[in-house]
């Protein structure tokens, strides 16, 4: 049996769910800023709160905290 596994970026993720980041879209500066964050493939990330105009996330990545903007988010790929 097959089972498929579905993906989706980080920016649709809702606040309490965890997800594993696949990987990261995207190039250049953006791309590079959001490797040394350490959101990197197989990385394990929580997402703890979304602001009230949705922008920006809250996200506990490697044991720190930390804010990323919905277009950010939106280059980061995650099951």
């Amino acid at each position: 049996m097959n089972q498929q596994t579905t993906y989706k970026t980080l920016k649709q993720v809702k606040a309490g769910e965890s997800v594993r980041v696949v990987r990261v879209a995207g190039e250049g500066a953006l791309r590079q800023r959001i490797l040394d964050m350490g959101l990197t493939k197989g990385a394990e990330v929580t997402v703890r709160k979304v602001a009230p105009l949705g922008d920006p996330l809250e996200l506990t990545v490697r044991g720190y905290e930390l804010s990323l903007r919905k277009r950010e988010a939106a280059c980061i790929v995650v099951e």
